[in-house]
């Protein structure tokens, strides 16, 4: 297995405030999220813990360097993608937008808070069946133009498989592609990134959706998710993708038991070492209601909350998720607390 260094993420909130330890690294350029101790991994076995002093200039590098700006978006906090799936079966979702008018209407009220809108017209749900590619397109390219025409700025992300749906969807107006194939399911997709030059997500799914939930299996999730992330990484800047076009995404709930899903969460922090965004999309998934006992996807916004505020403190740039102004909130709340510059006591204090 591949020698891996896990950053032990603090923040302030946890013991002290800023100034911190000169050999504190700032995790990934975060403004508030550091590591003073890493971890050298095995797998999940722990070999041996290093001060951040103690790694050469290029492990402090990768773990420490601010990541390259997303579509305009710097990468020094957490951003949040919002959801809007124009499908009839998603997991969560599906159906509820009812029509163009209504997709449009819920992204113009996503993009007043969501730094990002990842718009998809194919269900991955487990078990879902293929989507015809002119029907993807129907679902998605007249929602994208109609934002754009609206005068919506925000970014704009396909979430696709599909290299014609993606180049539709550039054409009306998105900025990225988010391909939960990891650019695997199409072979025209690498090349039209390429063409492109826009940022793409790659993200870790074992098998299709029709069958990613047929008994899922590794040796070792946190190695094997990895190993083949970065193997994707390698394809895609070979590819012709300017690996600062990069996000990789773990793939929760993706060919993953809740045991699975709950390993990854614990170890986010090792995907800095890959040098690259992270993306986590954990929003309403099966595994938080096997854990809560909630059900029905609509009932698990809480634990989605929970999910999302502890990739926040790992250090996570970007988090897709479907509760914008409820992780909007959340979230602001958690980087204010861990605001060393905050002025605690403004004598204004109430109930």
């Amino acid at each position: 297995m591949t020698l891996r260094l896990r950053p032990l993420p603090r923040t302030s909130a946890l013991d002290r405030p800023a100034p911190r330890h000169d050999i504190a690294l700032p995790l990934a350029g975060s403004s508030r999220v550091w590591a003073e101790e890493v971890d050298v991994v095995e797998g999940r076995r722990t070999r041996e813990q290093l001060l951040t002093t103690d790694l050469d200039p290029a492990q402090r590098d990768r773990l420490s360097r601010p990541r390259p700006a997303l579509c305009g978006l710097t990468l020094d906090r957490p951003r949040i993608m919002g959801i809007l799936n124009v499908t009839p079966d998603s997991f969560s979702d599906g159906g509820v937008l009812g029509d163009r008018a209504g997709a449009v209407a819920a992204g113009l009220a996503m993009a007043a808070q969501a730094d990002i809108l990842d718009i998809g017209g194919e269900s991955t749900r487990p078990g879902a069946t293929p989507v015809p590619l002119a029907e993807e397109i129907a679902r998605t390219v007249p929602v994208i133009a109609d934002l754009r025409a609206r005068g919506v700025t925000t970014p704009i992300s396909i979430d696709t498989r599909n290299a014609a749906v993606a180049r539709a969807a550039l054409e009306a107006g998105a900025d990225m592609i988010n391909d939960v194939s990891a650019l695997t399911h199409d072979p025209e997709m690498a090349g039209l990134v390429a063409e492109a030059g826009v940022p793409v997500c790659l993200m870790h799914a074992q098998g299709d959706p029709q069958t990613m939930q047929d008994n899922p299996h590794y040796a070792d999730v946190v190695a094997e998710v990895l190993d083949w992330l970065e193997g994707r990484v390698v394809a895609a800047t070979a590819a012709g993708i300017a690996r600062e076009k990069i996000v990789i995404d773990p793939g929760i709930g993706f060919g993953k038991t809740r045991a699975h899903n709950m390993t990854l969460l614990r170890w986010l922090s090792v995907f800095h070492d890959i040098g690259l965004p992270v993306l986590l999309g954990a929003s309403r998934k099966r595994f938080i209601g096997m854990v809560t006992g909630v059900d029905p996807a609509r009932a698990r916004v809480p634990g989605s909350l929970a999910v999302a505020i502890h990739g926040a403190g790992q250090g996570v740039q970007v988090l897709r998720v479907h509760d914008v102004p409820e992780t909007r909130q959340a979230l602001d709340m958690w980087q204010a607390l861990n605001d060393p510059d905050m002025d605690q006591d403004r004598g204004q204090e109430g109930s």
